[in-house]
């Protein structure tokens, strides 16, 4: 193996060997930044500067705990010590008050962290290995959801949330000034339905997806008036109602299955629904991001479709998604982008004259 020559360092070297240590440990630093939450440490010197012998004494924690991380924090910028006092920096505070970094932090460390030490096995297998440490033999995620252990379950849910939901007003109403009827395809607990009914008790709304899901969220009191389809898209030939005048919405859902399994549910769609209908695609892509933060965010969570997900699905680039809708046999007939607070794409689809196989 080729050594990398650390003799008469430039500025370059030395800021690379930097960033590479800092890529190492970070899986460590992580760690440290829970045990910190964990402990009050972060909340308390944001009340009040403090010195190590306060924190130990106020939390209750020995100066082992305390010491050792302090330095991590200090070298990862999340704490300053200034006249023997500690105080938070503005990074330190993000993770108190930011409600995106905390979901964030809470998916990966919980949802994420252990099942990426297969990443490499799920790569080669295209299969979620990383699941497999917490639920056994399951092909993908989605039927195992109300399996996983009650926290991972939380902050999976939370996470799945966050992002599309802050949509779905805005989505309901391009929606709605075309259609009176919708038919949501992976609706999952059924917040976008219960939006719609909010707004008009009258809408035809159905929703679909897995039976374990359905089963889960039927008998919600909110969702009364919504009907509700088991399906399975994957299945060969899912049975699909006849979908007239009609508007299919597809929420994030298209991000959690592999380009030909995404030609597969379009074309399937296609086959169930009349020139008058049209396919809603809502998706954040990775291209089409304001804040380089967002399109970084993006191309990591696309790491826990691989390990933990289904093995075979990522954030896709909008050109990727259209490659795949065009391919299908569809055509991209309105686009509208920056949905909601982060940068989503709705894409409205119709039919072309003819359907590919």
């Amino acid at each position: 193996m080729k050594k990398f020559k650390r003799k008469n360092k430039n500025n370059s070297i030395i800021t690379a060997l930097t960033d590479a240590q800092k890529l190492v440990f970070a899986p460590m630093a992580f760690q440290a930044l829970a045990a910190m939450l964990e402990f009050g440490i972060l909340e308390f010197i944001d009340k009040s500067s403090a010195t190590e012998s306060e924190i130990i004494e106020k939390l209750n924690l020995d100066e082992y705990t305390v010491r050792t991380l302090l330095k991590v924090g200090l070298l990862n910028n999340l704490v300053v010590k200034e006249d023997n006092l500690y105080s938070l920096t503005q990074m330190g505070k993000v993770f108190l008050y930011d409600e995106m970094t905390r979901i964030n932090f809470n998916y990966v460390k919980d949802v994420c962290y252990l099942g990426a030490s297969e990443l490499t096995n799920s790569f080669k297998s295209k299969q979620p290995k990383g699941l497999h440490k917490f639920v056994g033999d399951y092909p993908t995620i989605y039927p195992a959801i109300t399996k996983l252990p009650k926290n991972m379950r939380q902050h999976w849910y939370e996470f799945d949330h966050f992002y599309s939901d802050n949509c779905f007003e805005e989505v309901y109403q391009i929606i709605t000034q075309k259609y009176n009827s919708i038919y949501d395809i992976g609706g999952n607990t059924g917040k976008f339905e219960k939006l719609c009914l909010k707004h008009n008790e009258n809408i035809d709304i159905t929703m679909f997806d897995l039976d374990e899901n359905i089963q889960k969220i039927k008998d919600d009191e909110e969702l009364k008036q919504c009907k509700f389809c088991s399906i399975n898209v994957l299945d060969e030939n899912p049975e699909y109602p006849k979908m007239q005048n009609s508007a299919i919405f597809l929420s994030q859902f298209l991000d959690c299955f592999s380009k030909k399994d995404i030609k597969k549910i379009l074309v399937d769609i296609q086959n169930n629904m009349d020139e008058n209908s049209a396919i809603y695609i809502l998706e954040p892509y990775t291209d089409k991001q304001a804040f380089a933060a967002a399109e970084y965010s993006l191309c990591h969570s696309s790491l826990y479709f691989t390990c933990m997900a289904n093995g075979v699905s990522k954030f896709y680039t909008f050109d990727e998604m259209k490659d795949i809708i065009e391919d299908s046999g569809l055509y991209i007939f309105e686009c509208t982008n920056d949905i909601g607070s982060f940068n989503y794409t709705l894409l409205e689809c119709r039919k072309n004259a003819v359907v590919s196989d």
